[in-house]
């Protein structure tokens, strides 16, 4: 998916809401700008794509997919592994660019909380829409074996900061969070599809650390 279907995406998804289309163009401009940033090996325009492609391949059983496509462009515009509140921080972009359209208060508010939940992969509000966004988010973790090593390393290299003294002891910590959820998906759909290969990943992750 190039940029220019990328940005058509971003047009369609704000045409119903704004007129200002250089609100919308120099928006677009900035996610592209930090999504583009020299740290960023898997938190890119890739991941955006690859989301993207999910959200329209499931956009028949989503209720209200132009929620979960601004989640998708904003979940990660804030990212520095030196930080906590890169979740907070996304969502309040969102929410300062949703406030200057037509979208509604309650969808901007979804919208935030949506990206929030990328922190903890926890939907406490039980919504489907979200089931499906985390899933989306997630589904690297269940690609082949060989994609799968291509995500750690990409991960490795933005946490490059740290030594492996400091980043293995909390990137078991992450994975063993993981393969102690019931299901790691929330949805029927990706448990059917992913559980099984992304436990299998995790796991040999584990063995390698």
């Amino acid at each position: 998916m190039p940029i220019p279907v990328i940005s058509e995406i971003w047009t369609r998804l704000n045409h119903p809401y704004t007129t200002d289309n250089t609100l919308a163009s120099q928006t677009f401009a900035d996610i592209q700008t930090a999504y583009r940033g020299p740290e960023r090996h898997y938190h890119n325009l890739q991941h955006i794509t690859q989301l993207l492609t999910l959200q329209n391949a499931y956009a028949g059983r989503l209720t209200a997919p132009d929620i979960v496509q601004y989640a998708i462009f904003f979940h990660d515009i804030v990212y520095d592994v030196q930080q906590r509140d890169n979740e907070q921080q996304s969502a309040v972009a969102a929410v300062e660019y949703l406030r200057q359209t037509t979208f509604p208060t309650e969808k901007t508010d979804a919208v935030a909380a949506f990206i929030i939940a990328t922190q903890t992969h926890v939907n406490t509000g039980s919504n489907p829409d979200l089931d499906y966004f985390l899933d989306f988010d997630l589904q690297i973790l269940g690609t082949s074996p060989e994609a799968y090593q291509a995500y750690t390393q990409q991960i490795r290299q933005e946490y490059s900061v740290y030594p492996d003294l400091v980043y293995n002891p909390g990137r078991k910590k992450v994975l063993q969070h993981f393969l102690e959820m019931p299901a790691i998906y929330r949805t029927r759909d990706f448990q059917q599809q992913y559980e099984t290969q992304a436990r299998q990943n995790i796991q040999t992750e584990l063995n390698n650390l």
